[in-house]
């Protein structure tokens, strides 16, 4: 929850409106300011402060203990003109909510922390468990200086602007080791803990038994992703009380998915217990990965028998394959999901006048792989296979990924064996009705005239059935030096089917700055001024031009009750 508070109205009034926006992520604490500051402090994981910088600093001087666990606070002038991450940048999370405060209200945000303001990834905001010397290794990474990154095991971490080698070292691993003097130590949740257990087995026995494995194989605690069992113990007090201690969650699997597990050590009693040869083990393998502790059954201090089991598998990060749509090309059209995904990939890879678009959100460190035009298939191989080896990896289009772009090559490439996020776009479709006013207000289609992937035989009779089912049609790829003809005849098919004072509108580079645009009508259309940065919108039988907008409107009922 965030905590709101203000002093005046104009701080009430912008902070008003940050509860509208957030409804529910809000609460509004009223009374004396002193009061709930500490309030609200002691009650919300964020706070937001519509007041003088200086009196919140006084105020929250008596209330700060550990960053670790401190709310991230920001604070807000009462114009609403800037949003200042004050404390918690990192931990708190106070960077990206004074982001997202600037977001509703048009402020601008203020963040002062060093590898923020220099476009570095904190190495305590990679969602990672990390150690040792974070603050030297940081300060390295700030000052330009040889930082080597060692990964023992596969994740998919953002940029790092490391070295081959170096006197400071940032080191991966889900080991039990203890960070040397200049190194800063991640721990992936890279391990996997299978447990079975007794009716009635202590959470004592079931949590020394899961710590001593660990200890004595060399393996952080830290690095736990979770605690695995069957369904029947799903409810078990010293599993699930184990889980709670650790930290982590409690998956478990039916009988029958674990019974088709192959495991090294099956045993009788749990088959006949809970319908499964090996609980601990499976558990732990059934999504696969490296058993690297095989069962181990815990010691009771009485020498009695064994009332808990446990198995340790080591599971790989899986690559990640963010597939981006940058939207028409302006700036301020760019999602902040698009540019959060830039900035965690390790890797880009894109069509080069689209990577120039974006280069300067890119963080230090990033590599970028990037073609001319005619090599979507094989960017998308590239980016599926940088994924496959453990990066994050963003693979950019324009407009919308999915749309006439770079999703489709990428998910036809790619297996179940890598991650795969879509972060919708802005079209050039809908960034062209826009500005022709309103012509996709009722059923509309877009239809690639470009047959250099798809026959014309297909591309015709989908532009007769547009035709046919009096469909507003978007023409993307309309025409070039090469496919002068398309157009034309695509245009002569609709003629066929509509009056040719029928608006069209004509959106050259739309949200670009040589943005151009044209209402004119299927029978006034000059195909010859259209190219392959055009796209051409042609409306249907009910859409009209309004004070020279093109609208078709949502229902036809109206227009008829007009007349």
């Amino acid at each position: 929850m965030i905590g709101l508070i203000s002093a005046t109205s104009a701080g009430a009034a912008a902070r008003d409106r940050l509860a509208v926006a957030w409804p529910d992520r809000t609460r509004v604490y009223e009374g004396p300011v002193g009061e709930a500051v500490r309030a609200a402090f002691a009650e919300c994981e964020q706070l937001v402060c519509f007041l003088a910088t200086g009196a919140v600093v006084r105020l929250l001087a008596p209330l700060l203990g550990d960053k670790a666990a401190d709310p991230g606070v920001v604070c807000v002038d009462e114009g609403g003109r800037f949003a200042v991450s004050l404390v918690g940048g990192h931990g708190g999370g106070a960077n990206e909510l004074a982001a997202g405060v600037g977001r509703v209200l048009g402020a601008t945000p203020v963040v002062t922390t060093a590898t923020d303001a220099v476009g570095l990834p904190g190495l305590d905001t990679l969602g990672l468990p990390v150690e040792g010397a974070v603050a030297a290794v940081s300060r390295a990474l700030l000052d330009g200086e040889p930082v080597a990154l060692e990964t023992e095991v596969s994740w998919p971490l953002p940029a790092l602007p490391v070295a081959v080698s170096g006197s400071y070292t940032v080191r991966l691993t889900d080991r039990l080791v203890e960070p040397g003097e200049r190194e800063a130590v991640l721990r992936p949740p890279t391990l996997v803990i299978g447990v079975g257990a007794s009716t009635g087995a202590p959470v004592e026995e079931v949590l020394g038994l899961v710590t001593t494995t660990l200890r004595e194989a060399g393996l952080s605690g830290r690095s736990v992703a979770e605690l695995a069992t069957v369904d029947a113990k799903a409810g078990e007090p010293g599993i699930v009380g184990a889980a709670e201690r650790l930290g982590v969650p409690l998956v478990t699997y039916s009988a029958g998915e674990l019974a088709a597990v192959e495991v090294p050590n099956p045993s009788e009693a749990p088959l006949a217990a809970v319908g499964t040869p090996s609980v601990a083990e499976a558990a732990a393998l059934v999504r696969g990965g490296e058993l690297v502790v095989p069962k181990r059954k815990s010691r009771r201090a009485d020498a009695g028998p064994a009332r808990a089991t446990c198995a340790v598998v080591r599971r790989p990060g899986r690559g990640r394959l963010a597939v981006v749509g940058l939207g028409p090309g302006a700036r301020d059209l760019l999602t902040p999901r698009a540019e959060a995904e830039l900035r965690r990939a390790s890797v880009v890879v894109g069509l080069d006048q689209y990577v120039d678009q974006i280069r300067d959100l890119l963080r230090p460190g990033t590599r970028v792989l990037e073609s001319g035009l005619g090599a979507e298939e094989e960017r998308a191989r590239t980016a599926v296979a940088e994924a496959r080896r453990g990066h994050a990896v963003a693979l950019i289009g324009s407009g919308d990924a999915g749309v006439y772009a770079m999703a489709s090559p990428a998910l036809a490439e790619a297996s179940d064996d890598i991650d795969v996020v879509g972060v919708p776009g802005v079209t050039a479709a809908l960034a062209a009705g826009a500005i022709l006013g309103a012509p996709l207000g009722h059923d509309h289609v877009s239809i690639s005239l470009s047959d250099l992937h798809t026959p014309w035989e297909v591309i015709e009779r989908r532009v007769r059935a547009a035709a046919e089912a009096d469909l507003v049609v978007t023409f993307y790829n309309p025409r070039s030096r090469g496919r002068d003809w398309q157009l034309p005849k695509a245009l002569a098919i609709l003629a066929g089917h509509r009056e040719p004072t029928t608006p069209v509108g004509v959106v050259r580079n739309a949200s670009r700055p040589d943005e151009s645009s044209l209402l004119t009508t299927l029978a006034a259309l000059d195909p010859a001024t259209v190219d392959m940065m055009t796209v051409v919108t042609v409306g249907n039988t009910a859409t009209c031009d309004i004070a020279g907008r093109m609208v078709t409107p949502r229902g036809y009922r109206w227009q008829e009750d007009s007349r």
